[in-house]
């Protein structure tokens, strides 16, 4: 072979592994339109009332965003800057700080969660969730630095937002866990690993206890679980009694046209939330199932849960004025 002969094929070569990592690069993006990221010093990315009171409630929204075309392309992430995009997460944020907590300060940030669609199939919602994940952890990074100032707090999450949550509390240092009152892990699971590995990651025993975590995943038999938000759970806490025992408790589910007078016990092998005498059949969009009460969980118990918020922060003023 030549010296040109050579260089030649060497110039293909060079060029077909160019052309082929191109291709890679875009069979990889291909599908995965994503949005600006957030910055968090601007207003526009949270939805803030600060009250002046001696305690916040950080809240992560569930997944409110579906799939949606831009620029010719499928989108799977919210976009933080369309406010139309973004009414969902909006509705969300003032429903709960109606609900729970509207006499502390409140912050909820905006995030690229992962749309409704991506939770069909958990390899892909593992490969789009880091992005959201990312987000929420640079929010709260944001929050501690700027718009904490060193009060205590109760954080919360529901679904993917209790996802978000667990990684935070994962990576929060101790002196910043000290001010945790309690979380909130709302329809998600908490499985061993967790538990055994994250010294954060406390569960509740009680009404009162401070630095726990709360969680329960509500369904009107076990066979109804959804295994992706609720698989492998191992923590539970009754919302209603606050008990981590089977005693049933009955519990006022206020409807717009009637309320129902429900019943809410624990299961010990699932760690599930039974409810009974609930008749409502709605089966949600795309992973749902029959007597899964995925979008219950706020609407069930949202006055328990409101008054626990206030007594846990009594408990935590109460202890913390007591002498040395």
């Amino acid at each position: 072979m030549s010296q040109t002969t050579k260089t030649i094929f060497r110039l293909r070569v060079s060029a077909f592994l160019a052309l082929a990592l191109m291709l890679v690069s875009w069979s990889q993006e291909q599908g995965e339109l994503i949005p600006d990221a957030p910055v968090y010093s601007d207003p526009s990315q949270w939805y803030m009332k600060d009250r002046g009171k001696g305690a916040d409630f950080f809240y992560i929204v569930s997944t409110e965003t579906g799939d949606y075309v831009k620029d010719g392309d499928t989108c799977h992430f919210a976009d933080t800057y369309d406010r139309n995009l973004c009414k969902g997460m909006l509705k969300e944020m003032r429903a709960a700080d109606s609900l729970f907590n509207d006499g502390f300060n409140y912050f909820s940030p905006y995030y690229r969660q992962v749309t409704m669609q991506s939770w069909g199939d958990v390899e892909t919602t593992n490969r789009r969730l880091p992005v959201a994940i990312g987000d929420v952890k640079r929010s709260w990074d944001y929050y501690i630095k700027y718009l904490n100032n060193g009060r205590p707090f109760v954080i919360a999450g529901f679904s993917q937002g209790a996802h978000a949550m667990l990684e935070i509390l994962r990576e929060m240092p101790e002196e910043v866990y000290r001010r945790m009152v309690a979380a909130y892990c709302f329809g998600y699971r908490i499985p061993q690993e967790m538990v055994d590995n994250c010294p954060n990651i406390r569960p509740a025993e009680g009404a009162t206890d401070l630095g726990a975590i709360i969680n329960f995943n509500s369904v009107r038999s076990p066979e109804c679980a959804i295994p992706v938000v609720s698989g492998g759970n191992v923590v539970c806490i009754n919302p209603v009694n606050w008990r981590t025992d089977t005693v049933a408790a009955q519990f006022i589910c206020i409807r717009r046209k009637q309320n129902d007078t429900l019943t809410a016990r624990m299961d010990p092998d699932s760690h599930l939330i039974i409810v009974d005498g609930y008749k409502d059949n709605y089966v949600m969009p795309v992973f749902g199932r029959p007597g899964n009460y995925h979008h219950m969980e706020l609407r069930f118990y949202y006055p328990y849960i409101r008054q626990n918020i206030t007594d846990r922060i009594s408990t935590y003023f109460a202890i913390r004025r007591r002498p040395e």
